[in-house]
């Protein structure tokens, strides 16, 4: 059986599509979650781990493709992607590799999607669709979502819990948030550095870096926040700004 997310802002779609793919029969399938939002579908990816996600395009604030550029591409599910965007529009997609259904959703053309699912026949291939830097960071806030710009971070890091970004504003008095983002793609789709295997800095937001023992470092940030340097990347750090 395999495990599925349907992510659409419209509810009625999500709901069509959970019932066709329950009355479909040519791949067992378990919908696991639907979400109304690409941050509330982030979460639930990173905690549920699908083998399938049912993507739609065209969405509010981070639409799918964005959306598919956060997912780590080591565990990343197969997409599918539903959308309302004409067949003409969509052939460059095709020729990536995955594939899409046109809304409103045919039961055929359904099948049709699940039987390559089932065949498995290709590997898919989203490199050209990913590439692109990242310009809104997912965050969890106490009782709504945040979207930060990468700019506005200073340092991101993770532990047991999860991974965490700090900033100067976020919420009042809350500086530290929660992201839904792996450090791997921070790291790789903002300018984030890394300092340390757990830490990530902003380079504008570094006001002082302090010399330890034993060649290691902190970095104070301009609202005062620390992190670790370790050796491995202290050397990194001196080339960056010039600092032997």
């Amino acid at each position: 059986m395999l495990k599925a997310i349907v992510i659409d802002d419209e509810q009625y779609a999500r709901e069509e599509l959970i019932v066709l793919l329950e009355e479909q029969n040519e791949v067992e399938i378990n919908i696991i979650a639907s979400c109304s939002n690409a941050i509330e579908g982030l979460k639930k990816v990173n905690q549920l781990k699908p083998d399938l996600i049912f993507l739609d395009i065209q969405m509010p604030q981070i639409n799918g493709i964005e959306m598919l550029g956060m997912l780590d591409p080591e565990t990343m599910p197969k997409v599918i992607f539903v959308t309302a965007f004409d067949e003409y529009a969509l052939q460059a997609f095709e020729d990536n590799a995955f594939d899409y259904i046109l809304k409103p959703v045919e039961p055929c053309r359904l099948d049709k999607t699940l039987r390559r699912v089932k065949s498995n026949l290709q590997e898919d291939n989203y490199q050209t669709l990913t590439d692109k830097p990242l310009s809104l960071i997912p965050c969890a806030g106490y009782n709504r979502y945040l979207l930060l710009k990468p700019s506005e971070i200073e340092v991101a890091y993770s532990d047991q819990a999860g991974v965490h970004i700090i900033c100067q504003q976020t919420e009042k008095g809350s500086p530290e948030t929660s992201c839904s983002l792996s450090l791997k793609i921070l790291e790789e789709k903002t300018e984030l550095l890394r300092c340390h295997r757990q830490y990530l800095i902003n380079p504008n937001a570094i006001r002082e870096i302090k010399l330890l023992d034993n060649s290691l470092a902190e970095i104070v940030t301009v609202s005062g926040a620390v992190a670790p340097v370790s050796r491995r990347y202290l050397k990194m750090l001196k080339d960056r700004f010039q600092l032997h």
